[in-house]
Order: structure tokens, then C-alpha cells, then sequence
């Protein structure tokens, strides 16, 4: 049987988009229940559902396209996806603090990468039903139809952040309200395309899971994302850790929360020396 070739990066979109409803059905009979969780090494909690769901897309997935690599939270890393053009890069319940207290807004996300970029991607929120979903060059949608922003009716901007990250914007005196904090990072990111956040912050320690869906689909919508530290991220790499990041729809804020950033967490030449934390 001849392999089949999948070049253009919508090829993958049909199998993310399944993929990850599929695993969002599965993620919700576990959803609301008494389960078993774990604390890993890095102090963050894991559940049976996070390692359920990560086996069913691993099979899924590789199964639909075995030369692809595979990143995933929940898998050991295997080397061998940096020797690989296209990798799926997973997290299978992205806000498993949510998730265990009830909250709704987890997230699936799934994405795929070539060369360090992401070319597709796919936020599933199963509880509220929001299936986010990417391509590059071909645009964003939200639940099939095209993503498209509306401002909120907020007269300054919204943030959610940290308390000293919050801090240091009224230092700099930027007028703003803070914004609801949500439990997944990469559903977070995308209420700035929807027009439901203005800003929406990773602090230092995200790691490729966390945002390589999101950053497709914010790069379709025209929202600035970046490392503060770097720029705009890159995936596949032997470390997988990011500086802060800030999603900003409006350039002019930009400045301002890089600065605020920087100075809450830093930018260490090699942040490999930072312990593994919390994705936030």
C-alpha cells in the first residue's frame, strides 16, 4: 500500500478536529466524578482521565499519521521527535487544576508543528462546547464558523494576571480592570481573539503543550503573541519551556506589559535552570 503524503497542513485539521471531540466526550464521563489523582515532580496534579485521554490521541493520532513525532504532558519525551519535520505536540487535559475542582473551562489541545512552528491547531473546551480550530494561511474558527472578534464592553482594557504582574501595570500606570483568571492557559489565550480578554498572560515555565494550539490560532486572528524574552516561540526544541508570554490584541499595550513582565519574572539566558512550574 502506497503512504500517503499530507503536505498541505489543512490534511490535519479533519483528524485534530475529530480527534480532539472525541477525546473531550471521553474526558467528560470522568468529569464532575470521584477520581484518582497523582502529584508529579513538579507539584502539579495529573488525573486517570489526563493519562486516558493521552493514550487515545498518542493511538489516534500516530496511528492516522505514524511519521509524525509525538510531545505530549503526559508522555515520556522521546528525543526522536527532533529529527522529525512534523510532530503533534498534546496537552489531553489542559487545566487539570480546573478540571479536578469542577471548574468547566478545561481544554484538549492538540497542534501540529513543522520546523518549530505550528501550522494547525485545535482548542477544545467540552463542557461549554467551544471548539477553537486553525490553519495557517487559511484562518481561524470558532464551533465552524470564522473566528471573529468582538469587543467587549469594558471601557479599559481586561487582564488577567498574577497579582504582581497586576501590580507592576499600575506602577506603570496603565489604566485597565482585571480580567477573570481561567484555568487552562490555552483557553485563556483565545478569549483575546473572541474579544473576551484584551491581554491574556502565560508567566515563565509554560511549556510547548500549553500554546502551540493557541499560537495558531491567534496568529490567524492577528493577535500579537510572544515570548517577552525572545519573541515569538518556537516548538520542537530540547527544551520545551517558554519565558513569560502576552497575547495583546492592541500594539500599543504592548510595550507595557513586556516591560511588567520582564520585571516580574525575568529573562535568564538559559531557563533550563528553572524548575519545572505551574502552567499558569
Amino acid at each position: 500500500m502506497t503512504q500517503q503524503n499530507f503536505e498541505n497542513p489543512g490534511d490535519d485539521i479533519e483528524l485534530l478536529r475529530s480527534a480532539a471531540v472525541a477525546a473531550g466526550i471521553m474526558a467528560l464521563g470522568y468529569f464532575r466524578r470521584d477520581i484518582k489523582s497523582w502529584t508529579k515532580e513538579n507539584s502539579s496534579p495529573v488525573t486517570e482521565a489526563d493519562f486516558i485521554v493521552d493514550d487515545f490521541l498518542a493511538k489516534t493520532l500516530l496511528g492516522a499519521r505514524p511519521d509524525y513525532g509525538w510531545l505530549s504532558e503526559e508522555s515520556a519525551d522521546d528525543l526522536a521527535r527532533l529529527e522529525k519535520r512534523r510532530i503533534f505536540i498534546v496537552d489531553p487535559i489542559d487545566g487539570t487544576r480546573g478540571f479536578m475542582r469542577g471548574d468547566a473551562r478545561w481544554s484538549i489541545c492538540i497542534a501540529v508543528v513543522e520546523n518549530g512552528v505550528a501550522i494547525a491547531g485545535v482548542i477544545y473546551a467540552p463542557e461549554i462546547d467551544e471548539l477553537y480550530e486553525a490553519v495557517i494561511g487559511q484562518g481561524a474558527k470558532l464551533n465552524s464558523k470564522p473566528l471573529v472578534w468582538c469587543a467587549n464592553d469594558e471601557p479599559l482594557p481586561l487582564i488577567p494576571a498574577a497579582d504582581a504582574v497586576l501590580n507592576e501595570l499600575t506602577h506603570a500606570k496603565l489604566d485597565f480592570i482585571e480580567g477573570p483568571t481561567l484555568p487552562s492557559l490555552a483557553h485563556r489565550l483565545v478569549q483575546v481573539a473572541t474579544g473576551d480578554l484584551d491581554v491574556a498572560i502565560g508567566r515563565r515555565g509554560a511549556q510547548d503543550w500549553d500554546i502551540a494550539a493557541a499560537s495558531v490560532i491567534l496568529k490567524e486572528c492577528g493577535i500579537g503573541f510572544e515570548d517577552v524574552c525572545v519573541g515569538a516561540p518556537i516548538f520542537n526544541k530540547p527544551e520545551i519551556r517558554h519565558g513569560a508570554l502576552a497575547a495583546i490584541r492592541d500594539n500599543s499595550l504592548r510595550e507595557t506589559i513586556h516591560d511588567s513582565l520582564k520585571r516580574v519574572y525575568g529573562c535568564p539566558d538559559d531557563i533550563t535552570q528553572k524548575p519545572r512550574g505551574e502552567k499558569t
